[in-house]
């Protein structure tokens, strides 16, 4: 008996060391933080008191990175814990080789130009070789770039955080503002020894983000591991070009890191459903950390991969954190080329009489139509983009209305960017008014469905979602013609099936910037 363990434990230990050594994948953890937020005021707060709330919230962020470091470093299939969660066939012990935590995770949101001041560091550029856990005096007071340094230092993980940056300048320089001085949204990482490898200034701000500045021009950060090339970027910045297409398609990263902000907007930017989309539209790997403040819909991260998620995590009852981990491979598989007008473009077009009508998504205007059949072909078009559907209902359901809808146009509040929209979605009630509302619960299964498009980008973002805000993993798959298919029939009552894409060369369309006023006056 004792033989037969000890050989069971050697046998555990060869296949841990085997794949420890192995580069070919890593374990990647992402942490979705409950941040602990200041007072509200408008007044500045010592710099001690800004400290005070910082060290709290990295209490609890370093929790998480002890417990995703800690334990043996080994992929077991089926192998579970108890803080964990993820499919059986990607479960992991934990031992993870990066982490990211949110944007704001430090010292939360809700600040002034002057207010959010005491809490910032001068954070350096990472090209002058410096551990702050070594020597935490070099650059003036960091206490927080200190104890991230000794947090990886210790754990032997790299870690991804965001924090704020102050630049000073002059009148020499004259795009300095009144105040003398740059502020930044800003993420850093720290590899495994402590040392800052990258610093990325958020280059596209929210709307509500005055405290800060944007960067001059767009960062592309890069870093590379033993584990894969890394490429940064911040919450809002994913839905435009600069940096985010950049990394991806010049700089050639194979996982984007992501520390993020995200209030929910169903029904097509739902933080899993979104994010998820873009890791499958772009080919690459993407760890997606957010906040988790219930109160502004800010839940869902996850660990992405180009094919399908590894895991993720939607929580809108609890206050509470999640850890996340899963295996990636380092450098993900080359995917064929997608044609995404393809099979579109070949596809008769039937007239559908008069029976379309108009209903607005997160304030965009799309064309619809009303799927009247348990299954059948739809068409529909608006401006250029036509949408087709091919589907099957497990059943038609009287209290259930799903549509075909199309948009082509420039999206104009909280930023504008011009979209072509395909989605199959679940109105809201049976009243057709109430397509493309907010809806998070359905009851209709779908034992099929094929959504194409007649797109003019190579942009396009897949997403599928289920009914309480789940993905669909291993359900669905993307052809090189453009089609976006269902695998098997979905495990769950379908809110949307998508094809997102983006027209980044359209963003500045003529009265562009007179319709985002309009809108966003419509909108407050």
């Amino acid at each position: 008996m004792i033989l037969s363990q000890l050989l069971n434990y050697v046998a555990v230990l060869f296949f841990c060391v085997s794949r420890a050594s192995s580069l070919d994948t890593f374990i990647a953890a992402v942490y979705e933080h409950a941040v602990i937020l200041p007072n509200a005021t408008l007044v500045p707060v010592s710099p001690e008191e800004a400290l005070a709330v910082m060290n709290r919230n990295l209490d609890l962020l370093e929790g998480a990175v002890t417990s995703a470091s800690k334990q043996f470093n080994c992929f077991l299939k089926g192998h579970t814990h108890s803080s964990f969660q993820g499919d059986s066939s990607t479960r992991v012990a934990q031992g993870a080789h990066i982490i990211v935590t949110p944007e704001d995770g430090i010292y939360g949101f809700n600040f002034t130009r002057e207010s959010i001041y005491p809490y910032l560091e001068d954070i350096p550029d990472p090209q002058v070789n410096w551990i702050p856990c070594n020597n935490p005096d070099r650059f003036g007071r960091t206490p927080v770039q200190q104890r991230l340094s000794c947090l990886a230092k210790d754990n032997s993980i790299y870690i991804v955080a965001n924090i704020g940056d102050k630049k000073s300048c002059n009148a020499s320089d004259p795009q300095c503002p009144p105040d003398g001085r740059y502020q930044y949204n800003t993420d850093v990482v720290f590899d495994s020894k402590g040392k800052l490898v990258a610093r990325y200034h958020k280059q596209n701000l929210f709307l509500n983000e005055d405290q800060f500045n944007a960067p001059k021009e767009p960062e592309v950060v890069t870093f590379n591991t033993t584990f894969g090339k890394f490429g940064i970027f911040t919450c809002f910045d994913i839905l435009f070009h600069d940096p985010a297409v950049t990394l991806v398609r010049d700089s050639r990263v194979d996982t984007i890191l992501f520390p993020t902000a995200w209030m929910n907007v169903l029904p097509h930017l739902s933080a899993i459903e979104f994010h998820s989309a873009w890791a499958m539209g772009m080919k690459v790997n993407f760890l997606a950390s957010n906040l988790h403040y219930p109160l502004k819909k800010m839940t869902g991260s996850g660990i992405y991969a180009p094919d399908s998620p590894r895991v993720f995590h939607y929580d809108m009852k609890t206050e509470e954190g999640k850890l996340l981990l899963a295996q990636l491979d380092s450098h993900p598989h080359p995917t064929p080329v997608v044609n995404w007008t393809s099979y579109a473009s070949g596809v008769e077009a039937h007239s559908m009489g008069n029976q379309e009508f108009t209903g607005t998504v997160f304030f965009d205007e799309f064309t619809f139509l009303e799927l009247k059949e348990i299954g059948g072909n739809y068409t529909v078009c608006q401006r250029d983009l036509c949408c087709h559907l091919s589907y099957k209902m497990s059943e038609k359901r009287s209290d259930e209305v799903y549509a075909l809808g199309a948009f082509d146009g420039l999206h104009t509040v909280e930023g504008s960017y011009y979209l072509q929209i395909c989605t199959l979605l679940k109105c809201k009630t049976t009243d057709l008014h109430t397509c493309g509302d907010s809806v998070e619960t359905a009851s209709t299964r779908f034992e099929m469905f094929s959504l194409s498009g007649t797109f003019g980008t190579q942009y396009v973002f897949p997403e599928v979602l289920l009914s309480e805000i789940q993905l669909a993993p291993g359900e669905f798959q993307v052809s090189s013609d453009g089609r976006l298919f269902s695998l098997k029939p979905t495990s769950g009552p379908v809110l949307t099936v998508t094809l997102f894409g983006r027209l980044y060369e359209k963003d500045n369309a003529p009265n562009a910037l007179s319709d985002l006023t309009t809108q966003a006056l419509r909108y407050l």
